[in-house]
């Protein structure tokens, strides 16, 4: 078994991540994943949440919101409709955006709450992070 896997993270805007990993640990619709080199192939929808992996013993770690997920036994490709590198992330904005996203989560009233869970998801996403930044 291979010590490494190639990580490749995208959205429809730019790449952010192609390069070879220990580890990864990615949110998935239902929970999130741990994948090692030699993982069974696999294909999921992807999550809301801190995205991190592993570069020559650093953690590195994006906010992602919902995509694909595809893991091969030497290929890990992340299609994600938003994506975000947690150090070019503002964390006292993020935490704000957080702030404001659950206050317009709580005062719904008659509007469409999926469009609210999904800002707080990200503006969670985001704070997770940044926070785990190094």
């Amino acid at each position: 078994m291979a010590d490494m896997i190639e990580l490749e993270v995208a959205t429809p805007e730019r790449e952010l991540v192609r390069e070879p990993v220990s580890e990864v640990q990615v949110p998935g619709a239902k929970g999130y994943l741990g994948i090692l080199p030699g993982h069974a192939p696999l294909l999921s929808l992807l999550g809301a949440g801190a995205l991190s992996f592993l570069v020559a013993g650093k953690r590195k770690v994006l906010a992602v919101q919902g995509g694909f997920l595809e893991v091969l036994p030497e290929h890990v490709r992340v299609l994600a409709n938003v994506a975000e590198r947690g150090e070019e992330i503002d964390l006292a904005k993020a935490r704000a955006e957080l702030a404001a996203a659950q206050e317009q989560l709580n005062n719904l009233g008659d509007r469409d709450p999926e469009s609210a869970l999904d800002r707080v998801a990200l503006a969670q996403a985001r704070v997770d992070a940044a926070e785990q930044k190094p």
